[in-house]
Order: C-alpha cells, then sequence, then structure tokens
C-alpha cells in the first residue's frame, strides 16, 4: 500500500491544471523514489505509476513521464556503479513490469513509447533477472524487445549486442539450443560490425564455442576454443582458460585421424605444458594406453555435460577413453581376440568390443578387418583411416595368418587344376563330346 504522505501529495495534483501535474509528478517521483524501505519504495512508485497512466495527459507528457520513473529507478543503483543490489533489482523488477504492462495494453501508447519499453525491458528487467541468477528469463525479457518496428529503426549494432546478450544469457542455464537460435541470427550481420568492434566478435567466436561444446560437437569446439586462446584482445589468463578448454574438448572428441591432428597441434603449443591436462594430452596424442586412476582425475574438472550419458549408457567421456585405447592397442597388435581386446578395454565382453570397433572402421577411423568366424579382428598397420567414411576398411588382406591362408587356398586350386588335367589326359573319353579340344 503506498504510505499516506505519497496519496496525499497525489491527491494534490489531481487538483492542479493539467499543465501543471508532468512537474508535480517529477517532484514526487525524486522524493520517493529515495525511499531506503525497499518495499514501500516498490509500493509507492507503483502508485504513482498507476496515477499516471490513469489520466489522459497525451502521448507527449507521458513519454516525458515514463523517461522520468526510468530515471529515478536507474538512480536506485547510481552508487554501485550502474549494478542493482538485491533490494534494488526487486524494485526494478517489480516497477518496470507495471509500467511495460501499462504501455503494451494502450494500442497508442504501445506504438509510440517504443524506445522507452526497449529500455525497461533492456535496462531494468533483464537486468535485475541477470543479477538474481535468473538468467533465461533475463533472456525471454530482452527476446521480447521488438527490432523490426515501423515506429523504430535499430542498427546493426544494437541487434547484435542484444542478441549476444541473449546467448550468453541462455549459456549461462546450458539452454545451448535456444542460445544457437540467436547465434543463427547473429551470422546473418555479424561481418557487418565484427570490424568496427572486436569484443563483440570475440563474444560470438566463444558463444559459438560454447554452444559447439554443448551440443558435443567437441572437434569444432575444441579448434574453436584454440584460435580464441591465440586472440591478443583477452588477458593471458583467459587465453590459458580457453586453451585449457581446447585440451579438454579434444580429448573428448571421437578418436581417429581429425583428433589426432587436433591433438597434435596442441601438444606442439608450448603453453600446454603449463597446463593440468598436459599428462592427459601427451599419452593421447602419442597413443598411449590411459588407465582408470587417469581418466577419473581428468573427469574432476569436466563440466556436467561433458559428463552426460550417452544413448548406450555410458558417459560421453567413458565413450571418448575406449575409443583413444582401442587405437592404442592398434598399435601394439596386429590381431587380437574379441575378449583380449574387451578386457584391455575394460568392457563386459568381447561383442561390445567387436561393435565399436566395426563402428570404428565403418567410419574411417581405424584401419583393419573383422574376422567374426573365428572372433579376430585385424589391424593394418601400413594402411592409415582418413576419417572418410568407409576408409577404415583394408582393401587387401590384412595380417600375416590371413596372407598364409590366402596361398593355402591359392595351392588347393592349383593342385585341383593339375590332377584334373592328367585324369584327362590319361582318361580322354571322359571329355564329353563337341567340347574344344577333344
Amino acid at each position: 500500500m503506498a504510505s499516506p504522505e505519497l496519496v496525499e501529495d497525489l491527491a494534490l495534483v489531481l487538483g492542479l491544471s493539467q499543465p501543471e501535474r508532468p512537474a508535480a509528478y517529477k517532484s514526487i517521483m525524486a522524493t520517493f523514489s529515495s525511499n531506503p524501505d525497499a518495499a514501500q519504495c516498490t509500493e509507492d512508485l507503483i502508485a504513482i505509476t498507476d496515477t499516471i497512466f490513469s489520466e489522459s495527459l497525451g502521448v507527449v507528457a507521458t513519454r516525458a513521464l515514463v523517461i522520468d520513473l526510468i530515471d529515478s529507478l536507474k538512480s536506485l543503483a547510481s552508487g554501485s556503479g550502474g549494478v542493482p543490489s538485491e533490494t534494488t533489482s526487486r524494485v526494478w523488477l517489480d516497477v518496470g513490469k507495471v509500467i511495460a504492462e501499462h504501455i503494451t495494453s494502450n494500442p497508442s501508447l504501445s506504438t509510440s513509447l517504443v524506445d522507452q519499453t526497449a529500455t525497461i525491458y533492456e535496462d531494468l528487467i533483464a537486468a535485475a533477472y541477470e543479477s538474481q541468477d535468473s538468467f533465461t528469463e533475463a533472456a525471454k525479457t530482452l527476446a521480447a524487445i521488438p527490432l523490426d518496428s515501423s515506429q523504430r529503426r535499430v542498427s546493426d549494432q544494437y541487434k547484435a549486442d542484444l542478441w549476444i546478450r541473449i546467448i550468453r544469457n541462455y549459456l549461462e542455464d546450458d539452454d545451448a539450443t535456444s542460445a544457437e537460435t540467436y547465434l543463427n541470427k547473429l551470422k546473418n550481420i555479424i561481418h557487418n560490425v565484427a570490424d568496427d568492434n572486436p569484443e563483440l566478435n570475440l563474444h560470438f567466436k566463444l558463444s559459438a564455442a560454447r554452444i559447439q561444446d554443448s551440443n558435443r560437437q567437441f572437434l569444432a569446439a575444441s579448434q574453436s576454443y584454440y584460435d580464441i586462446s591465440l586472440s591478443p584482445a583477452i588477458a593471458e589468463e583467459e587465453r590459458l582458460h580457453t586453451l585449457s578448454m581446447a585440451i579438454k574438448c579434444a580429448v573428448l572428441a571421437p578418436a581417429g585421424p581429425p583428433r589426432s591432428r587436433v591433438l597434435g597441434r596442441l601438444y606442439k603449443d608450448e603453453r600446454s605444458a603449463s597446463l593440468e591436462e598436459y599428462g592427459m594430452l601427451e599419452k593421447m596424442f602419442l597413443d598411449r594406453l590411459l588407465t582408470k586412476t587417469e581418466v577419473d582425475k581428468f573427469a574432476q574438472d569436466l563440466a556436467p555435460h561433458q559428463l552426460a550419458t550417452t544413448s548406450d549408457g555410458s558417459t560421453v567421456l567413458a565413450k571418448a577413453m575406449v575409443e583413444h585405447n582401442l587405437l592404442a592397442v592398434s598399435r601394439l597388435y596386429r590381431n587380437i581376440g574379441f575378449d583380449a581386446l574387451g578386457s584391455w578395454l575394460g568392457l563386459d565382453s568381447g561383442n561390445k568390443a567387436e561393435e565399436i570397433t566395426a563402428r570404428m572402421i565403418e567410419q574411417g577411423r581405424l584401419a583393419g578387418s573383422i574376422d567374426q568366424i573365428d572372433r579376430v579382428i585385424y589391424f593394418e598397420s601400413g594402411q592409415e583411416a582418413s576419417g572418410e567414411k568407409g576408409s577404415g576398411r583394408a582393401e587387401v588382406p590384412v595380417g600375416k595368418e590371413m596372407r598364409r591362408q590366402d596361398g593355402m587356398v591359392q595351392a588347393s586350386a592349383e593342385d585341383l587344376e593339375r590332377i584334373t588335367d592328367d585324369l584327362l589326359a590319361e582318361f580322354p573319353q571322359l571329355v564329353p563330346a563337341g567340347v574344344p579340344g577333344n
């Protein structure tokens, strides 16, 4: 409920002539917006707002008073560098919503006060949500700001700033799907503003990397993070952090030639040696087997989405480690049985090892072949998979054992042909009539 003093002052204003009222309302705002009691301040400012919009002051006078209301609310955070405190954010949220509702419910005002509505959404309501860590609500509020209005023309720079803020808010709540929607919009105009605003361009690249990371496009995310880590526009500490993220994503990427190239690029970067992830990076680049202890230690610093469970019930990290260790085993053995491979990889059965191997060969991430009858996998050391689908299939028999068996088959065929020739020479009557040579 509004304070008795305010009720009295508002009654006096109503007794003034129409031209005198705007100045009186402005004076009242200055007086009651400074109330240290946040709850009472909210009630008083809402009462002032309701009174202003209940009168027919005209669009020009109402616009001026709305601007004064916005300035009064912003002044509450003037002592904290424009960042609202917990109590101030509540005032901004409650009063801002009331002002916005009054404007949008009036067709005449909603088309005339578009700029003021945008300011309320952007500088008051969304800012309040952000200070309360309600990032999704902040993003939805910003998304409600009209950009394609005949009464308001906005520049590409304004759109880019707004969309990048929406993207970052959604990413704070790990909503990569919604963030990607606005990133795709931003892609259409970023080339118009990137040159004049390096900071915005950097935020765009970082947001793209985070979305790729959240969508488990780890290889692309690693490359994006690494490119950002080379940017002189950010501090050294931030460059090392993005380099660390690049290594984590590379480790989680599907094993194969493309990942090996990314690992090589990261391993050769002198800065990598100073990071905690270097031990894991080195072992993966050199195709060494990883132990469960090493994997568990690495997992402690991963984000929740990087430890998410996949459709087969395993985690993203566990799947990446199994595929890496399979590649490491292929460097140690020419061939190996299903069950033995499953034991090496820490799997429950040899059939699971066969399934993973078959998928990697089919996707061109491992060169070799599978003998399902003898339950043996043959690795081709002289043929490298390119990463293209089907390139992992061996084009010639692989392994010393396979070549020996082929030789035995060929010898048997030659012996059979020789015996047949000898029989026909000894018993020509066995050749049917009409056959050439008879």
